[in-house]
């Protein structure tokens, strides 16, 4: 419920404080005296787009603030918890225009955007009128009403169609990643075939190319080595040492003790140089190499490095990338199988779908025909009963509120032809529709704020009256703020403001009055009989008032 309206230097409001009420809240006033700007300004703060300059002239910044009264449980708290704003019982909009055009807006002294103001205010507020593009009028929200209207419970098809999307997606996907594999069936099976034949392992490559060095370095120090070995060796220095090890141990027994040590030197000599000679040996031992070893080991090398490079791969990554191509490959034997068990699927989910959705279809046809009746039915007392109203279903792309659109239309005589609202409508024909189909929708938005901007005009009498009765019996137990010039209207509200122009200084600015019970009589008199008010419109707006 909108519970108070702040308003500061907007276009011809200087400053103004309304405090709503509950019920149906009236406001009456000569023309142009500023209840449109009333509107203008409420539909700024909710984030409506509307008039460019809102400024009042000479102000440096306009600014409005709403507070709403929010209830358990009202759609609002959800659009505050997915914005990240802080919540409550009570909801307040500020939002201010300076005079570049500037807008900011805070939601509970928070900063947010437009939009988060505009997904508020779908919650809060409804304004129906002969120019309203955002309710009652907007097909777009037809389908909606309908369902609310019903009481159809929409999630069967909301699940079936999520349900059908995934079947859909799984089936594109698979066909898309088997028809990959199909453009390189015969790449993938031969290079398969080629790296199963080679067979490469991990570190292959540097084992190969350690022994492919090591036996072409073989022949060129094989020759030192055995050089080497022939001066270590019985003719070299094994036989040298020995005969001097002999004449020293000869010659010892006449000199044991000056020898003792040379000779024990020698004897470790010979020792070291006995290590020398098998170190050498084995090494002459693994110098020995087959050269056709050597040949198939540089064609092995060359063959796993040349088909890195063709896969563009390490050779040491070979192995790997075979078991790669084999996957794909295994996939697409089983691609077959796979695809036509997830058509299966879509063919299922696609059946469930189309029950689902043609159960709602019928749902919504019996919907739209009690819908129809209803509001015909309110139709009589507001003085057009000749006029058909027909909720239209249609075949509509299919999606997750089913394959009907639905569309309100009417026909204002029978056997003209019917057509939307407000292309068929007259003015005062289309309030009459717009009010009957909200009669009949009501409670479709539990806890909103409805506004009727001038929904009674062109009719008066005892139209306006069932007009008034319907606004009436609309607010009751909610909040209906209506914009107008009935008195037949305004005297069935639970709460009246008058909105006057008056002229301070040469400015022009515009104010609203609660009136007390006598200033009630007096406006709806002024409503009855004009500029004059005299005793009988008086007491006209007295039996307005007492009925």
């Amino acid at each position: 419920m909108l519970r108070s309206l702040d308003i500061h230097d907007m276009l011809i409001i200087d400053r103004l404080e309304l405090n709503f009420q509950p019920g149906l809240n009236v406001l009456t006033g000569e023309t142009g005296a500023g209840k449109s700007i009333l509107l203008d300004s409420l539909g700024f703060v909710l984030g409506w787009r509307g008039r460019a300059a809102l400024v009042r002239q000479g102000a440096e910044q306009g600014e409005v603030v709403a507070v709403f009264d929010l209830a358990a449980g009202h759609p609002a708290h959800e659009v505050l918890a997915q914005a990240g704003l802080p919540g409550g019982d009570e909801l307040i909009l500020r939002r201010v225009n300076d005079a570049s055009g500037r807008k900011t807006a805070w939601v509970n002294d928070r900063r947010c955007s437009g939009e988060v103001l505009r997904a508020l205010s779908d919650t809060l507020v409804e304004l129906h009128g002969q120019q309203d593009d955002r309710g009652l009028l907007n097909p777009r929200g037809h389908r909606t009403m309908l369902d609310a209207f019903g009481g159809l419970d929409v999630a069967a098809v909301r699940g079936a169609w999520r349900t059908l999307q995934r079947a859909r997606a799984a089936v594109d996907e698979t066909q898309a990643a088997l028809d990959s594999v199909r453009e390189e069936e015969d790449f993938l099976r031969h290079s398969v075939q080629e790296l199963d034949s080679l067979a490469p392992a991990p570190g292959e490559d540097a084992d190969l190319d350690t022994a492919r060095r090591r036996m072409q370095g073989a022949e060129r120090i094989r020759g030192d080595v055995d050089r080497a070995f022939a001066l270590l060796g019985g003719d070299g220095a094994e036989a040298a040492l020995g005969q001097a090890l002999r004449w020293l141990e000869g010659v010892a027994q006449d000199d044991a003790a000056a020898l003792e040590t040379p000779i024990a030197a020698l004897g470790r000599a010979m020792v070291e140089l006995g290590e020398a000679q098998d170190g050498v040996q084995r090494c002459l031992e693994g110098l020995d190499f087959n050269p056709a070893e050597l040949e198939q080991i540089e064609e092995r090398l060359f063959a796993v490095r040349a088909l890195a490079r063709k896969h563009g791969v390490l050779p040491d990554d070979l192995a790997g990338f075979a078991e790669t191509l084999r996957a794909r490959l295994a996939a697409l034997d089983a691609g077959e199988s796979d695809l036509e068990d997830k058509r299966a699927a879509l063919a299922a989910a696609q059946t469930a779908y189309d029950a689902a959705a043609a159960a709602l279809s019928a749902a919504r046809a019996e919907a739209a025909g009690r819908l129809d009746r209803a509001v015909m039915a309110e139709l009589a007392p507001l003085k057009m009963e000749r006029a058909v109203f027909e909720t239209r279903l249609t075949p509509a792309e299919p999606g997750p509120e089913g394959v009907d659109a639905v569309a309100f239309t009417v026909a204002t005589n029978p056997g003209a032809p019917a057509g939307p609202l407000d292309k068929i409508a007259s003015g005062g024909e289309l309030s009459r529709f717009l009010l009957a189909l909200k009669v009949c929708l009501t409670g479709v938005g539990s806890g909103v704020t409805m506004i009727f901007d001038e929904i009674d005009r062109g009719v008066g009498g005892a139209t306006a009256d069932a007009v008034g009765r319907r606004l009436a019996a609309l607010a009751d137990g909610g909040q209906v703020l209506v914009v107008t010039h009935s008195p037949q209207v305004a005297a069935r509200g639970a709460h009246h403001w008058r909105v006057e122009k008056r002229v301070s200084e040469g400015l022009t600015l515009s104010t609203v009055t609660p009136l007390a019970p006598e200033a009630r009589i007096d406006e709806i008199a002024r409503m009855v009989a004009g500029d004059t008010i005299t005793d009988e419109a008086r007491a006209a707006a007295r039996a307005l008032l007492t009925v």
